[in-house]
């Protein structure tokens, strides 16, 4: 995960660097700069943010009115920077010693995501245009690359993943953007990112095609999983074989499902998908050391549930309290 719920930036920073593999804090509770989409927005031609409303406006017209100034700036590294105000913790961030972490990690939402969720004067999801979407595209691998560099000035083995939700909707009969020209694309858009070439998303979608996106690290909600098929753990195998790294989202953050949850039962459920890749010739311990393990989603607000006293930042702090004891238990067994 890369969001969290917390309003305190000094609590939400505190709670990261706890982490083997920290990463900068978005906190889209304490203003709008800190939404994902809003905070990968910074100057995209044609974009206009509407802090009031917390709005995100796209305007075709305008973005080819600005094209041409955006293209003379292209190899600027300061037009794709993170920076205040639309990010207020990762200066904060890059002022620690990041050297002292086994890794570190930033994160910037995905073109697909952001095509999907951002709409033009028409109402017409921006990545069904196939002029701006090129640019979107070209955008935010510039903004992955120059976040990669910055990282790894600090640590050689940051890592920056792409924040892609939106690649639940292209198989849905409704999009007029299909799975298989978003995998061209991503194809694409990975062949062009710099170092470690990571991948996050909390949508189901299966392993398989995941897996094809030519990615290094790939994490995604594996408690909502249930099962793992018999072609998607031989799928992981090569993915381990290859040097790939599986970040499984195993604790769950929402009340109602971690007030049912142990070591024991987490383990079991992570421990079950892993016994189906052995069945594949890939020893236990080797499983281990291509894995990582991290909370499934991230919680902003609670909804539809009954949490009793327990808000989304007390959730997230369970949850990642979980995930240390999960960490010991399967370190002490595999490592």
């Amino acid at each position: 995960m890369g969001i969290l719920p917390h309003k305190g930036i000094k609590e939400a920073m505190e709670l990261v660097f706890k982490l083997d593999v920290p990463f900068f804090p978005q906190l889209p509770n304490l203003n709008f700069y800190e939404d994902m989409y809003a905070q990968t927005s910074a100057n995209f031609p044609g974009i206009r943010l509407d802090l009031s409303e917390e709005k995100i406006f796209f305007d075709k017209g305008r973005f080819f009115e600005e094209l041409d100034d955006y293209m003379e700036r292209i190899e600027e590294e300061e037009l794709f920077q993170l920076r205040p105000p639309y990010s207020s913790t990762y200066d904060r961030f890059l002022e620690e010693d990041l050297s002292r972490y086994f890794a570190i990690r930033g994160q910037v939402t995905g073109p697909v995501s952001f095509g999907f969720r951002v709409f033009d004067e028409e109402g017409k999801p921006m990545i069904y245009d196939e002029a701006v979407r090129e640019i979107l595209f070209d955008f935010i691998r510039r903004k992955v690359n120059v976040m990669q560099r910055e990282l790894q000035e600090r640590n050689e083995r940051a890592f920056v993943w792409i924040d892609e939700p939106g690649l639940g909707w292209v198989f849905s009969g409704m999009s007029g953007y299909i799975d298989m020209h978003a995998k061209k694309d991503m194809r694409a858009f990975f062949d062009g990112v710099e170092g470690f070439k990571g991948l996050h998303l909390c949508a189901e979608v299966g392993l398989p095609y995941l897996l094809d996106l030519g990615v290094d690290i790939l994490s995604f909600d594996a408690y909502q999983m249930g099962v793992l098929s018999p072609e998607g753990a031989k799928l992981i195998g090569k993915f381990f074989e290859k040097g790939g790294i599986l970040v499984w989202g195993i604790v769950p953050t929402e009340p109602a499902l971690l007030i049912n949850e142990d070591i024991g039962s987490l383990s079991e459920r992570l421990l079950g998908y892993w016994r189906e890749i052995e069945k594949e010739g890939v020893p236990p311990e080797e499983i281990a050391r291509s894995s990582m393990i991290a909370p499934a989603r991230c919680l902003v607000k609670i909804v539809g549930e009954t949490a009793g006293e327990m808000d989304e930042v007390a959730a997230v702090g369970r949850a990642f309290d979980l995930l240390f004891q999960l960490k010991d238990s399967l370190g002490e067994r595999y490592l």
